[in-house]
């Protein structure tokens, strides 16, 4: 048995492939490296001037009091504050009942956009609250905006 244990080792790391290097090179180069372009790193000092920024209009929409079965939509309307294009990596929500919509190409400084996030309230009775998480070149690198009412029977 002994014996055995180095070679399943071998054998383990000959069919996994493990190269660290190869794994460095697919992290610098990989699909999304060259779509968001972030200068803030930990060997520099902080400087948020030169990212983009996202201001939304309004950060939360209060829906009221709807039926359940209904599907509430709502746009949040933002600009790019900063001095570089704000690319919006991605959007999801806290839950699978609500989904979000964003803006593929990147929005220039002094640019607008939406996200529009669209909630389902089947099977979603009393109080509700959901948020869709934004991801993109910030700083911070996530922003949230809310959703919020009450689902009746």
């Amino acid at each position: 048995m002994n014996k055995l244990l180095p070679m399943v080792l071998l054998l383990g790391l000959i069919a996994c492939n493990n190269d660290p290097e190869n794994k460095v090179q697919e992290l610098r180069g990989g699909a999304n490296a060259d779509l968001i372009r972030n200068p803030i790193s930990a060997d520099s000092p902080l400087d948020t001037n030169q990212v983009a920024k996202i201001t939304f209009e309004t950060t939360e929409y209060n829906f009221g009091t709807i039926d359940e079965g209904d599907v509430v939509e709502h746009s949040y309307k933002f600009t790019n504050t900063g001095k570089v294009p704000l690319t919006i990596l991605s959007a999801r929500s806290s839950c699978g009942c609500t989904t979000p919509e964003w803006p593929k190409e990147p929005i220039p400084p002094g640019g607008t956009g939406e996200i529009l996030a669209k909630f389902n309230s089947e099977g979603r009775i009393g109080e509700q609250s959901k948020l869709v998480i934004v991801t993109a070149n910030t700083y911070p690198n996530e922003t949230t905006v809310k959703l919020k009412g009450v689902v009746k029977e």
